[in-house]
């Protein structure tokens, strides 16, 4: 196949060699191939904006910035964009939240590389492409009450994200820091937080994000 006729991808993540891997593996292929890359969210909304790639993959955790975000701000300038969100979170608390904000598909960093390659091909033929297991139970979700009993399903996308900064060890102001707030909108997160998991004090919200953060790495 012609090299013009190959559809271009750009990659989004803050781990170089995650970005070698996939990029190797993307150009391997005869239809697909690497346009640009970028580890963090300001220089990747540049960089997408003249590169103007037919598909993105992106992580959804990048440091000082949320893949989310980045998301939302992408669709708004290229709506048509193909996006395919790649992590290591739990699937349940991050894949809905990703296709709500416009993610054509999201998959997790144990998929093989013969599924990460059908998942961006499947985006590019304006497809949805979800695990099996994931898209089974956004199905029975049609038909059923809200598919999990957690509490974190109710934080907003921002809530979430700075829930799992402090799991991260991420002190109040290194959170304010990163997300280019003030501390007192930190606070302000933490007391909304706190409010829907029903934790009384900030050593409970610590331990608990903490506890949680555990668990999504050693799943």
């Amino acid at each position: 196949m012609a090299e013009a006729a190959k559809r271009s991808v750009f990659l989004v993540d803050d781990h170089p060699l995650l970005r070698e891997s996939l990029k190797t593996l993307v150009n391997q292929q005869p239809d697909l191939r690497i346009c640009d890359e970028a580890a963090d969210a300001r220089t990747a909304l540049a960089r997408i904006e003249t590169a103007r790639p037919d598909a993105i993959v992106m992580d959804i955790s990048l440091k000082e910035s949320s893949g989310l975000d980045l998301l939302k701000s992408v669709k708004s300038r290229m709506p048509q964009t193909a996006i395919l969100m790649l992590s290591m979170h739990d699937e349940k608390l991050y894949a809905e939240r990703a296709i709500r904000a416009g993610a054509r598909g999201y998959a997790t960093k144990e998929e093989t590389p013969a599924r990460i390659i059908e998942a961006i091909r499947q985006i590019l033929a304006g497809r949805i492409w979800l695990s099996e297991e994931l898209a089974q139970r956004l199905a029975s979700k049609q038909a059923r009450r809200p598919l999990s009993s957690s509490p974190l399903h109710d934080l907003s996308d921002r809530e979430l994200e700075v829930f799992n900064m402090l799991g991260e060890g991420l002190e109040t102001r290194e959170v304010a820091r990163a997300l280019d707030v003030s501390i007192k909108t930190v606070q302000a997160y933490c007391a909304r937080i706190k409010q829907k998991l029903g934790l009384d004090t900030a050593g409970e919200l610590l331990r608990a994000a903490a506890s949680w953060h555990e668990g999504q790495a050693s799943s």
